[in-house]
């Protein structure tokens, strides 16, 4: 992902969930009447609101052995499989629920030339101490089922490194046999298939805790090959590793050295020539690549030749130094000698693919002739006239049963082209986005408005179709940090971001084009954070937390952004919430020490109400019930939900819901006089999504087993026109929105 803005993943914390408790004003240790429990999940159809891709994907396969067959793996948001027939990928993960959440991004993907339905996931998103251990899904199914083997080791899916080769590898001489390359555990060996694993003893380079360890594992012939990831560079530093037998590893005679060749980043085998091409820069990537090289080494007699296609560091077309590494390469099958390679990490004169036909002796970039269309995915155009034509470009594969079908990743989509010149979006069914923030209007064409991280705010005219606006423009963001909308007046949406053209902007047609507010306090640009406006659109309260933490005064404007002032009584941090129904109020609930703040005069000033409530959980989130004043629900995560009717002077503890990560209000049912709830949630024992359609009493569960998203505690809100239908954010794998089917 573009590297401004802050991590896309929130770790939860929080303790078991603790019996009902209480009355008003809150009072811990007092228990209401029996909890409600969750019911039988009615019906319900579940699919992506369409944008297409909008992460990085870091890894394609194609299958050597299936025509029209292929694996993707992104860093956060799971595993897909591409059908041609369809030309649409399917996710292959999604049954991973909040509990598994570190396992939603891939490491590695490996397929069975010997058996064309079996496939292999390595699956572990981060290696710190507060993540947990990685896993091996394996399918007899192409995906369609998993048997799971948790690990002893941790796998960094979003770690520097992602967009290296695959970790992962079916032994060419027998398919029960795998290999897994760890980042900090070494090489471990699986003779049964995946089900057991142990470290293989003898492998001449020494893991450590901070390093990349191994980088690749790829076949050439019988022959396996390990790029290492934590040479330095020098002549007699090693980073390329073979075994001929499976048992004896030895280091490559032979390789290169030096900052251009430090850390092989891909491999891949011409079985036409008996060549083993081998991209390098001098960092793993995908950021912080200055240098790097292409060399191959011939199989059949162990000569290495240098082939880089062009090598960095010379000058730019705006003067500036062009720096870059390699990163992806891919050889054609069905033509000796015909590879292509991408640059890396080139922002100056923009990355590209290079093309040979020759064994590398003379390249041809296809940058230079590319004809983009992107027109189902516009918002890769990222604000400009015409797309760029990529970044962070690390997965590239060629397709083995036509050697004009290239598809190569970027931090934001896959292209994909079968003519060597014309391009476009080969994305259909993957949906990456980390999801901040949603708005459903009660009026107007968009159903849904959405604050993404790195790509900004989207109108979203439709769901089944990527937004034809692109980003909200005007300025364009990275990642989104606040979203609101006056309730009385749906056509005034304001949003806030990071930016380097300005961080806040506000709408006059219900998000359809923006202007950036007239003037933004100092902090704004280094801390940009969350914002509301009052019923009526008339003020504006804007919050700034830096992304270390530090948090900041809130600021107030009543002339749409044109001047600020300091609200030093608003709860530093804390996420301002507007009363839906009288434009005088707004509320604060301060997580630090668990006190919900109110201001009476239109934000200018804030005092405590009900105090004692839960803290210490940053996520703890405020929201307003539609059309009702002082209509207040708190979701406390392990500790519950609250709720309060008068404005927050108190709060009860709702009965039943041992959890509570996010709720929001859709349309109420026929004959109700309250809205639906939504929530993410533990009702009872039963975690998952949730409807009450009475107000708390009762819920259903209107998700299952399949479709759980890993972690999805940001936000959910229903549609105030539709009955039924809800917006869900997830982190990795878009907006999901389900209507009963």
């Amino acid at each position: 992902m573009p590297a401004s803005t802050p991590s896309r993943r929130v770790v939860l914390a929080g303790t078991a969930a603790t019996a009902a408790l209480t009355a008003v004003p809150f009072v811990p240790g007092q228990a209401l009447a029996a909890a409600p429990t969750a019911t039988a999940a009615p019906a319900y159809r579940w699919r992506n609101a369409v944008i297409g891709g909008t992460g990085f994907v870091t890894g394609v396969l194609f299958h050597p052995s299936v025509r029209g067959l292929a694996y993707a793996r992104t860093d956060i948001g799971g595993a897909y499989r591409w059908d041609d027939r369809t030309a649409r990928w399917t996710p292959l993960t999604d049954h991973l629920g909040s509990d598994d959440w570190n396992l939603l991004g891939v490491e590695a993907i490996a397929v069975d030339p010997a058996h064309p339905d079996r496939v292999y996931l390595a699956l572990g998103t981060y290696t710190q101490s507060w993540a947990g251990n990685g896993a091996i899904l394996r399918s007899d199914d192409r995906g369609a089922t998993w048997t799971r083997t948790d690990l002893g080791v941790k796998l960094g899916a979003n770690e520097d490194g992602r967009g290296t080769g695959e970790r992962l590898l079916v032994d060419p001489r027998d398919s029960n046999t795998l290999w897994l390359g760890t980042r900090h555990d070494g090489l471990l060996k699986s003779t049964d298939r995946g089900a057991t694993w142990a470290a293989v003893t003898g492998f001449p380079a020494s893991p450590s805790a901070t390093g990349q360890g191994v980088t690749f594992l790829v076949a050439a012939g019988r022959t396996l090959y390990a790029g290492w990831g934590d040479g330095d560079g020098t002549a007699g530093a090693k980073n390329l590793y073979r075994t001929v037998d499976g048992t004896t590893w030895e280091a490559v005679p032979g390789q290169p050295s030096g900052t251009a060749a430090k850390v092989p980043i891909r491999a891949a085998f011409d079985r036409g020539t008996g060549h083993l091409y081998v991209t390098y820069a001098n960092a793993p990537g995908p950021n912080g690549q200055s240098d790097g090289s292409v060399h191959k080494l011939c199989t059949l007699n162990g000569k290495w030749t240098e082939v880089t296609p062009v090598k960095p560091g010379g000058t730019a077309a705006d003067g500036s130094a062009d720096t870059f590494g390699y990163g992806g390469v891919a050889v054609d099958v069905r033509r000796p000698g015909t590879v292509v390679v991408s640059t890396n990490n080139r922002w100056a004169d923009i990355d590209t693919l290079y093309r040979t036909t020759d064994g590398g002796r003379t390249w041809t970039s296809l940058k230079d002739t590319a004809v983009f269309d992107v027109s189902e995915t516009p918002y890769l155009k990222w604000g400009q006239d015409k797309p760029k034509f990529g970044w962070w470009i690390q997965a590239l594969a060629l397709d083995p049963y036509d050697s004009r079908h290239i598809v190569y990743g970027t931090g934001a989509t896959l292209y994909g082209t079968r003519d060597l010149k014309n391009w476009a979006p080969q994305i259909r069914g993957l949906e990456e986005t980390a999801v901040r923030l949603l708005i459903s209007p009660p009026a107007g064409e968009a159903h849904l408005i959405s604050g993404l991280g790195d790509i900004g705010v989207m109108y979203h005219e439709s769901l089944t179709a990527s937004p034809s606006r692109g980003m909200a423009s005007n300025p364009v963001f990275g990642s989104a940090m606040g979203l609101a909308q006056a309730a009385a007046r749906p056509a005034y949406v304001v949003r806030t971001g990071w930016g380097d053209h300005g961080n806040g902007a506000y709408s006059n047609d219900g998000g359809q084009t923006w202007a950036p507010f007239e003037a933004q306090p100092s902090i704004a640009k280094d801390a940009p954070g969350p914002i509301a406006t009052n019923a009526d659109g008339s003020v504006l309260l804007w919050v700034f937390v830096h992304s270390d933490g530090t948090k900041y005064p809130a600021h107030r404007s009543a002339d749409n952004g044109a001047t600020w002032s300091e609200v030093t009584s608003f709860p530093k941090g804390a996420t301002p919430v507007a009363d839906p129904a009288d434009p005088t109020l707004f509320y604060a609930y301060d997580t630090d020490t668990g006190t919900l703040y109110a201001s009476t005069d239109s934000g200018r000033t804030f005092t405590a109400r009900a105090a004692g409530l839960p803290s210490g959980d940053s996520q703890f989130k405020l929201v307003a019930a539609p059309g009702r004043s002082g209509d207040l629900w708190l979701s406390a995560n392990w500790e519950g939900l609250y709720r309060s009717t008068d404005g927050g002077a108190s709060f009860s503890k709702t009965a039943g819901v041992a959890a509570s990560e996010c709720l929001g209000f859709g349309r109420a049912a026929d004959g109700a006089d309250y809205p639906a709830i939504y929530q993410v949630g533990r009702i009872g024992t039963v975690t998952g999504v949730h409807r009450s359609d009475d107000e708390a009493k009762t819920w259903v569960r209107i998700n299952d087993d399949q479709h759980q998203w890993g972690w999805i505690g940001t936000a959910v809100i229903g549609d105030p026109r539709v009955h039924g239908r809800v917006y869900l954010a997830t982190n990795g794998r878009g907006i999901q929105y389900g209507e009963p089917s």
